[in-house]
């Protein structure tokens, strides 16, 4: 048995990561504001994911940027998985200071106390993000394997979505981005998370700790957040399915990400926390599937039986991708991990759970709002 402690510990992964623990028989401290953008503004009632832990662990109420809280939870842990971070690639473009007091100062308060304080800390599990890669991994007939720039608002303005390579007009082949490929990422957002993974990969040896790194890809299932309209598709356009509202899809609709389900991240996660061949790594977490949004969309209007139109805007977020999707090679070959979920198996569990859910208010307008505001949505 472990002493671990969850920072954001009741979040969508945070928890079912500590309900999974706790059946190992680790007992699980939880540090979490229970931010009302993801659980509402009474979560100590209403939040199923945070009721879904309160009895089973030591909960703190309590946040990342204070040191006196990281004091209280960092008190007899043997391991740490942190968790705890501002989300959503579009908010972090016009909250910067607030994604980087967050995700970058708070992970720093964490390591300048383990190194300049006793403690038993052994372990500790960074959340990272595909998004630090940016733009994925290609092959470009001429030049081989590239790693294209972030994409132009004049290409975009014009309908041209698919990524080029300097200034070329040839098509490239997408491929799997695997752990040693270039970051670059393309949002502030991805930029924390980058500089969260460096900071736990360079520190933690210098200490006498193992850092293990986990580059997660889009995770989705039952419990996410329907309520946060900033970050998460599926959850977006559940909402918005479900008040009967129309869908919006950016771009042309074939954009594609790596969507992977729930318990096989807390799975891989696991294997992280209990394996020491984990030690010293950094890993994808994915399926090693791309799967477009067009498709997402159609896949929830079936799955919930609701004809809503769905409409292909052209609009674009300025910060997002084109594409990325995970190269499962490494983590298959050092832990033995593979998803049991394909997209279709665990979208039908996650909208079986929606379904017996009540309808949030759909509150996308308003994010969509903001960000044309700022000059980021066009």
């Amino acid at each position: 048995m472990k002493n671990i402690l969850i920072t954001g510990g009741a979040g969508f992964i945070g928890s079912n990561l500590a309900l999974a623990l706790i059946k190992k028989g680790h007992k699980i401290t939880v540090l979490d504001n229970l931010s009302p953008q993801i659980h509402g503004e009474n979560p100590l009632e209403t939040s199923p994911l945070y009721l879904s832990i309160k009895d089973k662990v030591k909960f703190i109420s309590g946040t990342v940027t204070s040191k006196k809280d990281w004091e209280a939870a960092i008190k007899d842990q043997d391991i740490i998985v942190h968790y705890a971070a501002e989300t959503g690639t579009g908010q972090s473009m016009y909250e910067i200071q607030k994604y980087v007091d967050v995700n970058v100062n708070g992970t720093a308060i964490m390591l300048d106390l383990l190194a300049n304080q006793p403690h038993q800390v052994k372990k500790i599990v960074i959340a990272s993000s595909r998004s630090i890669y940016g733009e994925g991994k290609y092959r470009s007939a001429e030049k081989g394997i590239v790693y294209p720039k972030h994409r132009t608002s004049a290409a975009m303005d014009k309908g041209d979505f698919e990524v080029k390579y300097a200034d070329d007009q040839e098509d490239l082949e997408l491929l799997a981005t695997d752990e040693e490929s270039k970051i670059h990422p393309s949002s502030v957002y991805g930029i924390t998370k980058q500089n969260q993974e460096q900071m736990i990969m360079t520190v933690c040896p210098t200490l006498g700790i193992s850092p293990v790194a986990f580059r997660y890809q889009n995770v989705y299932g039952p419990g996410q957040s329907l309520k946060n309209p900033y970050t998460g598709i599926l959850s977006i356009f559940s909402t918005q399915i479900k008040n009967g509202n129309g869908i919006n899809i950016f771009e042309d609709g074939k954009e594609t990400r790596d969507f992977v389900f729930i318990d096989d991240v807390v799975n891989a996660t696991i294997l992280g926390i209990e394996n020491p061949a984990a030690d010293g790594e950094v890993f994808n977490v994915g399926t090693g599937v791309p799967t477009d949004v067009i498709t997402v969309a159609t896949t929830l209007v079936k799955n919930y039986g609701v004809e809503v139109p769905i409409t292909i805007t052209g609009n674009y977020r300025l910060g997002d991708i084109r594409h990325n999707f995970a190269d499962m090679t490494k983590i298959e070959a050092k832990l033995g991990f593979k998803p049991a979920y394909t997209f279709e198996q665990g979208i039908q569990e996650f909208t079986n759970w929606v379904n017996g859910q009540e309808v949030e208010n759909d509150n996308y307008a308003q994010s969509i709002h903001e960000m044309k505001s700022r000059g980021l949505l066009k």
